[in-house]
């Protein structure tokens, strides 16, 4: 297994004790799961489907080690012949998915898996986890883009996101939603991702003034060139790149932009931009960072404040207004039979189940059915088949397709689901079918 993805170990104990259960008593036959989440958080118009790469990669690698194996068979909760059969433990199920980058809302499976029941229901903390994480940043991650209006944004969340594999998660999931690229290195080496980088205050520090900083720094990094002006005194800073911008052109450096990290920064930047239209640089171009999200940035855009992009981190890597979503992997068939919970406030729609989505004229979404997979819907279906037999059936689309079936999906939301304050969400029809279906189960399902 990928050491990316990290121990099969990664797990809650009771998926183990089920499997345990489920092998004692012969329970193998094929399961139905669906992922869905129950209720978008507050202040939350749509969401984005992201990190089915990262699911499919698990999926069909799963297997247990020796090492866990051994850990296993130590541990004092399981019996050796238990351990056994788990050394054999393969996924051989079919999967079906929303891709990358796609829209939902509330109650419409993003994921559906079928196998033989033991699998379907191991991999059901992995899968969450994995899809849960990327999709909360991707939606936070769309929302800033919105609110941005074409200009560059750039990931700074990595040192405050929630551990390792959390920091690159994030730079994709907002490279997917529409982001210019990311701080984090690891993930331009992992996913291709352009990275970008300034110089951090301490550079400035260092030196003994900041005009010595600036030049350094530019003669070691001509290329992209944006120097950070924010350490001292903000015009004071403004006025040395005036001075020496000069001399840098004539050496072959442009500066591409000042960024500005701290204090009032939409009065800031429109004191900037005056200095360096006045000087004729109206070249370079102002780039802010520092406690942002997509309320700060929008308010910078609708404001006029004179930026060309923002540098968003810590709100973004930890979706600081929703950190967390309601998502849920349910049964809803088994060996053959549609299964329903019906658990106040958290009650299921059985059946293998599918998204219809019809758009208007102006390619905007008009109607979300949700239905019996067997159901011949109008409307494009959502869910389609990506791994059979425990194989993925394609190549995983690159970063560049994910990226513009996600800015189509932006641009198919109706404006009441984006916007930043009391959005309306799409709200799924529920097909006559499936709520007969629903009826059946209730009434032959017994308590």
């Amino acid at each position: 297994m990928p050491r990316s993805l990290g121990s099969v170990l990664l797990t809650d104990f009771y998926q183990l004790t089920m499997l345990d259960a489920y092998r004692r008593s012969g329970m193998s036959g094929t399961a139905v799961f669906e992922m869905f989440v129950r209720r978008l958080p507050p202040g939350r118009g749509f969401l984005m489907a992201a990190g089915l790469e990262q699911v499919l990669d698990y999926l069909e690698s799963l297997r247990f080690e020796d090492s866990e194996l051994g850990w296993l068979a130590g541990c004092g909760h399981f019996g050796q012949d238990f351990v056994d059969w788990l050394a054999d433990l393969r996924f051989t199920g079919d999967v079906w998915a929303m891709r990358e980058g796609e829209a939902f809302f509330a109650d419409e499976p993003i994921l559906r898996v079928a196998a033989p029941l033991p699998e379907a229901q191991f991999v059901e903390s992995r899968l969450i986890n994995i899809l849960h994480f990327q999709s909360l940043i991707a939606s936070k991650a769309a929302r800033v883009v919105l609110a941005a209006r074409g200009r560059t944004l750039v990931d700074f969340g990595m040192r405050r996101a929630h551990g390792a594999e959390a920091a690159v998660w994030a730079a994709r999931a907002s490279y997917i939603a529409g982001f210019d690229g990311s701080a984090t290195v690891e993930a331009g080496r992992r996913y291709g991702l352009p990275i970008f980088g300034t110089m951090a205050h301490s550079f400035v520090q260092a030196h003994d003034s900041e005009l010595a900083a600036f030049l350094d720094f530019a003669r070691a990094r001509p290329r992209g060139l944006v120097l950070l002006i924010d350490t001292y005194d903000v015009d004071e800073a403004v006025a040395k790149v005036i001075d020496i911008a000069g001399r840098l052109d004539k050496d072959g450096i442009e500066i591409k932009a000042l960024r500005l990290d701290s204090g009032d920064m939409a009065a800031g930047s429109l004191r900037i931009r005056r200095m360096l239209d006045a000087a004729g640089l109206d070249q370079i171009g102002i780039f802010l960072s520092g406690n942002l999200d997509e309320f700060a940035v929008d308010e910078y855009c609708r404001g006029g404040v004179p930026v060309t992009g923002f540098g968003v981190g810590t709100r973004l890597d930890v979706s600081a207004d929703a950190p967390a979503l309601d998502i849920a992997y349910k049964l809803q068939e088994y060996d053959g039979r549609p299964r329903r919970k019906r658990s106040e406030g958290k009650a299921t729609w059985p059946g293998s189940k599918q998204v219809f989505r019809s758009l208007g004229e102006d390619g905007r979404i008009v109607r979300d059915v949700i239905g019996l997979a067997s159901e011949p819907l109008p409307g494009r279906p959502l869910l389609h088949p990506v791994m059979r037999a425990g194989r993925p059936l394609e190549s995983n689309p690159s970063m560049a397709e994910i990226r513009a079936l996600a800015a189509d999906t932006i641009a198919s939301l109706p404006g009441a689901c984006t916007r930043l304050d009391d959005p309306a969400p799409v709200v799924p029809e529920i097909s006559a079918a499936l709520r007969t279906l629903a009826e059946v189960v209730d009434e032959s399902q017994a308590p």
